[in-house]
């Protein structure tokens, strides 16, 4: 018996000499604080260089559960066998039934995580409820993402105390999506915000930006309770927290008051929740109706697609499509986006494939985008552009009263054909008397004044005043409106005999005395071909029209 006590004692004297500790303030005599300026890279390698950094628990007060790998560097427990996993699941398909009762990150049941598994099942049930029937929807992906990164799957509860799986949660602090991320750590890690898509409510492109983080804050940290901490109040608060009061335990370091609560208080929930979703029926919540596993595939659609038009490919409500793709924040695709990702529901390939080729060309509009700048007004883009207000409203989804915001992005509709020229083609010299022929088109659901007019390559504002004049703006199934086609050739003015048609791109810097001293022109023949009444004044970027003798110089490029 005296050889296994004295074995005994040298085995726990061995084994507690592994684990070196930084000495822990007294709650009673706390240290000063140390100075919180910024650190220096060489600072931050000196406090996280130690050769085991650990992250111990409350082991009096605490019961500590994991059968994942520890928090603490050189301590690692048993790995599960995933060959062995009996409820290993495919990643679109998701059953909380059937998933794994063990963790893969320490779990430390506490005074503060009880009183969290008490709340949610008390004064927050509904909304821990919602959060649980939500949240099947996206763990299955969520968690395959984590797997694929080398982390554990049970960090997924993080997103559901940050933001219950909602795509669309946007706190005060402007941060946004399942992960909560604010704007600038969401551009660190990759995720695009601008007038078109916010990736931040991607549940994909967010959760493989959060598994980056997460995979950075550990490497920091290593230790997932003070990781978790920085993700909730960033890296360099906590290392100052670290420094400051000289622990390395996230428990100590709630004792003080440089923390808030939120943060205090992040981990614990993060716990509690975890202990619940993973085996509810446990902690009372029976009546759980789950949403289905989100299932899609990708294809790829060109810039500015309506997504009406890849609904309609798809054979979909547009709410299914928009349900698949929180992050696109407009009617349309991006149109800085040559190729376009997005998400249709899985078996819908195929059948959008086949569909979207054919409703293209009928239904893909031609555009240009303009940033709005402070005081200009939807009169003034229309005519620096030459066009008519109305198919800017129609194309855009705006109101007749809408309001323009500096820094708002607008699609600029152009013709079908914008190059087309007005006048017969290089070589035909002789003169043509045009021929115009008179047909009755009858409205359809969905047309618009610019969709009939693109279609049919006429004048949207000779079509407008055919019509019905500018005081009638919206058509009606049925109505039947007047077109007026040619056979493609206008009589060609004497004066332009010898000449061909060229557009030119207004340069930052231009007038019109420069335009038409290059090409041999003068300003009122220019005024005249591009409907410039009264006004010289150009803006960069503007196209306009010239009929260049056959020897003028071209575009130069």
């Amino acid at each position: 018996m005296k050889e296994k006590i004295i074995g005994i004692g040298i085995f726990l004297f061995l084994f507690s000499s592994c684990f070196p500790h930084l000495p822990l303030p007294s709650q009673k005599n706390p240290p000063q604080p140390i100075s919180s300026s910024l650190f220096t890279p060489s600072e931050l390698e000196e406090l996280f260089s130690k050769e085991s950094l650990s992250c111990p628990s409350e082991s009096t007060q605490s019961i500590v559960l994991s059968s994942g790998p520890s928090m603490a560097r050189g301590l690692e427990l048993p790995i599960i066998d995933e060959a062995s996993d009996d409820f290993r699941l495919d990643p679109f398909l998701g059953d909380p039934r059937g998933r794994k009762k063990d963790f893969d990150i320490p779990i430390v049941i506490n005074s503060k995580v009880e009183q969290f598994i008490h709340y949610f099942q008390t004064t927050g049930r509904n909304r821990f409820s919602n959060w649980l029937a939500r949240s099947e929807k996206y763990i299955p992906f969520m968690t395959n993402v984590l797997k694929e990164n080398g982390l554990p799957e049970d960090l997924v509860y993080m997103a559901l105390i940050e933001s219950g799986f909602n795509p669309y949660a946007y706190s005060r602090s402007k941060a946004s999506g399942p992960w909560q991320f604010i704007y600038l750590t969401g551009k660190k890690y990759g995720l695009k915000v601008n007038w078109w898509v916010d990736e931040r409510r991607d549940p994909e492109k967010s959760t493989i930006a959060a598994a980056k983080y997460l995979k950075d804050l550990y490497d920091l940290f290593e230790c997932w309770y003070l990781a978790a901490a920085g993700y909730n109040a960033g890296e360099r608060k906590i290392a100052t927290a670290m420094k400051r009061y000289r622990t390395e335990d996230f428990w100590e370091l709630t004792k003080y008051r440089y923390l808030k609560k939120e943060t205090k208080d992040y981990v614990p929930q993060m716990i509690a929740a975890a202990l619940i979703a993973k085996d509810p029926e446990k902690y009372g919540f029976t009546d759980i109706e789950y949403e289905e596993p989100l299932r899609y595939e990708k294809v790829n659609v060109p810039p500015a697609t309506d997504l009406n038009l890849i609904a309609k490919a798809c054979e979909i409500s547009l709410e299914e499509l928009k349900e698949l793709n929180p992050e696109l924040l407009r009617w349309c695709t991006p149109p800085d986006d040559p190729a376009y990702e997005i998400k249709i529901p899985l078996g819908k390939k195929e059948l959008f494939l086949k569909n979207f080729p054919l409703l293209l060309p009928n239904e893909k509009r031609g555009f240009q985008v303009h940033i709005v700048k402070k005081g200009e007004t939807l009169q003034g883009i229309a005519r620096r552009y030459r066009v008519d207000t109305t198919p800017i409203l129609e194309l855009n989804r705006l109101g007749k009263g809408s309001r323009l915001v500096s820094g708002m992005n607008i699609l600029i509709p152009l013709p079908k054909e914008p190059d087309r020229p007005l006048y017969l083609a290089k070589g035909r010299q002789s003169e043509s008397v045009m021929e115009k022929k008179e047909l009755i088109y009858t409205v359809k659901k969905g047309d618009t004044l610019w969709s009939i007019a693109n279609e049919l390559g006429v004048n949207i504002g000779a079509l407008s005043q055919e019509n019905r004049g500018p005081s009638k703006t919206k058509l009606m199934p049925g109505d039947r409106l007047k077109i007026r086609l040619d056979n493609g050739t206008s009589e060609i003015p004497k004066e332009d005999l010898g000449r061909r048609e060229i557009l030119y791109v207004v340069k930052k810097g231009d007038t019109l005395w420069d335009i038409a001293q290059r090409y041999q022109l003068s300003v009122s023949e220019i005024k005249k071909w591009n409907g410039l009444d009264g006004s010289d004044r150009i803006y960069p970027d503007e196209k306009l029209k010239l009929r260049i003798k056959e020897s003028s110089p071209s575009i130069p490029h």
